[in-house]
């Protein structure tokens, strides 16, 4: 994917819902309505697939990963980031 391909999505204070799968045979970035489809070839330990998603999402958003914030689901395959 292109970086800022979701360009139009960037917007400060915008809410992503991600369902992530980590060990993924390859790194893929889905839209399916509101809800964003993230497959990262990451380990999900010590943080390892949280940060390859937020890097993900920062790449197809176009914007900075420190941008993103993390609200709910640190350790969980649902996770919630905010654009600041």
């Amino acid at each position: 994917m292109q970086k800022g391909a979701w360009a139009e999505l960037a917007v400060s204070g915008t809410e992503f819902s991600c369902k992530v799968t980590p060990r993924a045979r390859r790194s893929s970035i889905t839209r399916d309505g509101s809800m964003i489809k993230i497959s990262v070839t990451a380990a999900a330990e010590d943080g390892k697939a949280t940060a390859a998603v937020t890097e993900a999402l920062a790449h197809a958003l176009g914007v900075a990963k420190s941008r993103l914030t993390l609200l709910r689901g640190a350790i969980s395959r649902n996770k919630v980031f905010r654009l600041d």
